[in-house]
């Protein structure tokens, strides 16, 4: 018996096998997907963290805008690290939950490590700690949005392509995990308010090594709960079975073609670079611009109100994955990036009650945007889902790029002025969303849609077809699903 129980705890996954991870009903992963979703409040409490920190540096430690920006340097600028380095390198040769794990101890080691730096008031001290941290978030984010894609076909992932009309509705809830990153935008900025700019300058400082010490028992906690878990495993064989399964991949071959020629994927890995670093320079310069811009209100104000926008932002998550029910994802988002274009260019001079309002429809709009991203640039992939993740989630750079670049207008013409940044990146993701909706080439693979029973119904447990020495890569995965064997397909080498 315990060596069976050490067994169940192994780490190390192949990936060339099939299991039944691919065709999970509703009730199999409810389990998964609620610990997956506390991954995505986590690290939306961290980022809305974050942005409240910008601004209580600069007034403790005496620092400008633009080396304030070093937080998001620091915190974006690790995503490229994991997404494509050591949490890549652990999701391909392991598997996912040995990444969430990785990820778990990430944060709450960087979490630990800041405690000291805080009490020494050492900003390049902190600002190594929150890169430690940001490996460890974009470990989790680097396992998490495949994952989500994987454990049921038509949860992809996180808002995505409608149901078709016979499919179960219970799939419909699979949708809303990311949108639990929200919320945990909007408690941060809160528990800022009350406790970094309500105190004198020593009360402050205790009380953020208190918030850090209490997130790293959270996380340790939380990582040992994945590891006595046991979770399904997504391999390249079972993602190469989705994509035969729904023909996402029968678009100009997409999922058979070579990683290097998956341009659609590069080109969505731009746009949430884009993306990302304008809606990283808005949040982390929205205290500042709103005390500029609007008269009489104080930093604990300001908190509050950035508070508010991320209310809506989450908000703006569960209407964008009601409207998807309805519409296409592609044309949502088309909607959203434009509108947030559209009401971000009025900011650059509006003053008061009206910059603040602009700003709050801004952040309403962007809500969908960086998940959708991650969902059509991955769809399709196949076999190349994995590494794929670990591109667009390197696309999250842009944070670390754009906020300085917004600090440096702020310090020389206001803030108001310099988010004259922000829109012109908004402007260079819009070309993604463009391409998505008008070029054929983009459309057809993000529209490419079969009804299945995959995930519908039960079907038997354990493991199923292995591809082949060579895994997903060697060749198609093709059958259709066995009315009295529930959903089994058998996999053949080309």
């Amino acid at each position: 018996m315990p060596n069976e129980f050490w067994k169940r705890r192994s780490l190390r996954v192949r990936d060339n096998q099939r299991t039944k991870a691919a065709e999970l009903t509703l009730r199999e992963s409810l389990y998964p997907l609620c610990l997956v979703t506390i991954l995505f409040f986590l690290w939306g409490f961290s980022y809305g963290l974050l942005d409240t920190l910008n601004k209580h540096f600069q007034n403790t430690l005496d620092i400008t805008r633009a080396r304030s920006s070093g937080l998001q340097v620091a915190y974006f600028g690790a995503y490229p690290f994991a997404s494509l380095g050591h949490a890549a390198w652990m999701l391909r040769h392991f598997g996912y939950r040995a990444v969430f794990i990785w990820g778990l101890f990430l944060y709450g080691l960087g979490a630990l490590l800041a405690i000291p730096a805080i009490i020494h008031h050492s900003f390049a001290g902190f600002c190594v700690c929150i890169f430690v941290i940001g490996n460890g978030l974009g470990s989790l984010e680097t396992a998490a949005n495949p994952y989500i894609t994987g454990t049921s076909p038509f949860s992809f992932p996180i808002f995505t392509l409608p149901i078709p009309s016979n499919m179960n509705t219970h799939q419909n809830s699979l949708r809303t995990p990311k949108a639990f990153n929200g919320i945990g935008t909007v408690i941060a900025p809160v528990l800022g308010s009350y406790v970094f700019f309500n105190f004198d300058e020593l009360t402050a400082l205790r009380n953020v090594q208190w918030v850090y010490l209490a997130i790293a028992c959270f996380v340790f906690l939380l990582g040992a709960v994945f590891y006595l878990s046991t979770i399904p495993e997504i391999t390249d064989a079972d993602m190469a079975f989705q994509a035969a399964e729904t023909h996402a991949g029968d678009a100009q071959s997409s999922g058979n073609l070579p990683f290097r020629k998956q341009y659609r994927l590069f080109h969505a890995a731009f746009a949430q670079f884009c993306y990302t670093g304008s809606q990283v320079a808005i949040a982390s310069y929205f205290i500042n611009y709103v005390t500029e811009t609007r008269p009489g209100t104080s930093s604990a104000l300001g908190s509050q109100f950035l508070a508010g926008s991320q209310a809506g932002f989450a908000v703006g998550r569960f209407a964008g994955a009601a409207m998807m029910h309805f519409a296409k994802p592609r044309k949502v988002f088309l909607a959203f990036l434009t509108l947030c274009i559209v009401f971000a260019a009025p900011t650059i001079t509006q003053k008061g009650d009206t910059s603040l309002a602009m700003l709050f429809v801004v952040m309403l709009f962007e809500s969908i945007c960086f998940p959708t991203i991650v969902a059509l640039g991955m769809r399709g992939l196949g076999r190349h889902t994995k590494r794929g993740s670990g591109w667009i989630i390197a696309g999250v750079f842009g944070g670390a790029c754009v906020p300085p670049l917004m600090g440096a207008a702020a310090d020389l013409h206001g803030t108001g002025l310099a988010m004259v940044v922000p829109l012109c990146f908004f402007v260079a993701a819009w070309t993604y969303a463009l391409a998505v909706n008008f070029w054929p080439w983009y459309r057809d693979t993000v529209d490419a849609f079969s009804t299945t029973e995959v995930g519908v119904r039960e079907r038997p447990d354990g493991v199923l077809e292995d591809t082949g020495e060579n895994g997903a890569g060697g060749g198609e995965i093709s059958g259709s699903v066995d009315e009295e064997k529930a959903g089994v397909v058998r996999s053949e080498k080309a």
